[in-house]
């Protein structure tokens, strides 16, 4: 789906011109869901759109003019687009809604506050919304929560207030488009802050049997009830937090007590100190199949591993079957020790390269030796302070061990740091599963940034390497 699509769609609806999904039998009336007014309203976004005197910007980008602890007011005529991820058809939302930026694949989302009840009649799940954004602000409903909210106002708190029901009738304005949201896959291992607002699917999950025969809500609880969730993750399990309000229509039904998944908007705490996972409905809980059992590490046999800890400090790393190469610019990963603990390094700092792009490439693996075959290794950065500066996973069967150019990369997901996360803290990248592959099989670390501008010059580090088959 193209947003050009989109906007030449809503024009042909507002201009009625017919066209098959909306009109049958000649009748080029508005559809009951879309009232002339917002008809009117899309139709001057388009218009103004069209003359250049309003303007998109992303959500990823409104959420980067979001600074802690302040509401900012937008001055600029400028308009958000997106996808609504959640509902307060069953109560479990109150006077907010989330969108995001896409129906599948998303990769950022916002929530809006107004003062309106059951906007689920109006801004159902899917539907694609437009936002007028002059005049309204951006921050926190509660500072330091870390939730980016589209509000009508500020308090003295210097936070968000609801869009007033004057500001939603007359700045929010949905479009005839509601599309099938397509859950983001991800594990309860992987979810962090930019993940609050998306729909988000996690498989292998169930409520541990100690929850058995309890309802989502416990009775003696006022506003919100927090139900552990756990699921299958390597050779353990992941948890994390189910939250349901004491206003859920669905509050005292009885927590499954089998496997499977369940999708759901990532959210937080009233006071943003946990990430939760919030239902639009119980049925997106489904775990009425069999429970899920951790791999058992005994069946395994370790490949290739490497803990990094035989090297030198601060030298360029060398060892043995690893290859350390520089794409672009001279700086080469590094071996590095603190506190008696080894650790593969690429920092940007002071390399005076306008770009760096390093390579650190593991020894071969044999595939053919195993049917079953896992990656885990551990991560951490320090001093990033830009998006531009990454660290990205990448596996190869036709790397020769010398001309990495020349060699096809493909790119695996892992749990890697980000710019929230604590300097030198490591963190577990997840079982990666590396079954699908055959023949001889390279796993290459690819760092990019630049030695040049402050703002790209962190680094980061990689640890506790394992491939293992049985």
């Amino acid at each position: 789906m193209k947003t050009n699509k989109i906007i030449i769609i809503l024009l042909a609806f507002v201009s009625s011109i017919s066209f098959t999904s909306c009109v049958e039998d000649g009748d080029f009336t508005v559809p009951q869901n879309l009232n002339e007014k917002e008809s009117v309203a899309v139709d001057k976004i388009n218009a103004d759109i069209a003359a250049g005197t309003l303007s998109e910007i992303t959500i990823s980008n409104l959420k980067d003019l979001v600074i802690s602890n302040q509401a900012t007011e937008i001055t600029s005529d400028i308009y958000v687009k997106g996808y609504v991820t959640s509902s307060d058809n069953t109560g479990n939302f109150y006077k907010e809604f989330f969108i995001q930026d896409k129906p599948e694949n998303p990769t950022a989302a916002i929530k809006v506050a107004l003062e309106l009840v059951d906007s689920y009649n109006k801004f159902n799940l899917g539907r694609e919304v437009y936002i007028r954004l002059k005049g309204l602000y951006v921050g926190e409903v509660r500072s330091g929560d870390g939730v980016a909210t589209i509000g009508g106002d500020k308090n003295e708190d210097d936070e968000v207030e609801n869009l007033s029901l004057n500001q939603v009738e007359n700045q929010i304005f949905r479009s005839i488009t509601t599309e099938e949201l397509v859950p983001f896959n991800v594990k309860f291992s992987q979810i962090n802050n930019s993940h609050v607002g998306l729909f988000v699917q996690v498989d292998e999950a169930q409520f541990p049997t100690s929850l058995t025969g309890k309802t989502y809500v416990d009775a003696d609880d006022q506003f919100d009830t927090q139900r552990m969730l756990e699921a299958c993750d390597g050779f353990g399990y992941s948890n994390f937090i189910l939250e349901t309000s004491a206003f859920a229509s669905f509050k005292f039904a009885t927590l499954p007590e089998g496997g499977g998944s369940i999708a759901a908007v990532v959210s937080k705490t009233f006071n943003g100190s946990d990430l939760v996972l919030a239902l639009n409905d119980v049925k997106d809980v489904q775990m009425d199949g069999p429970r899920c059992t951790p791999l058992n590490i005994a069946d395994f046999t370790v490949l290739v591993e490497e803990n990094f800890d035989a090297g030198t400090d601060n030298t360029n790393l060398n060892f043995p079957g690893w290859t350390n190469f520089a794409e672009v610019g001279g700086e080469l990963w590094t071996e590095q020790i603190f506190s008696g603990n080894g650790y593969a390094e690429f920092s940007g700092f002071r390399t005076n390269d306008a770009v760096n792009i390093g390579w650190l490439i593991s020894p071969a693996v044999d595939m053919s030796a195993s049917t079953n075959v896992f990656l885990s290794f551990q991560s951490a950065q320090h001093h990033l302070d830009s998006a531009d500066n990454t660290l990205e996973v990448f596996v190869s069967t036709d790397f020769d061990g010398a001309n990495v150019t020349a060699a096809t990369w493909q790119p695996i997901s892992a749990n890697l740091p980000t710019m929230s996360d604590a300097w030198y803290a490591f963190k577990e990248s997840g079982l990666i599963d590396l079954s699908s592959y055959s023949g001889t099989l390279y796993v290459g670390y690819k760092f990019s940034g630049s030695g040049t501008d402050t703002t790209l010059d962190g680094a980061y580090m990689v640890d506790e390497f394992k491939i293992l088959g049985k």
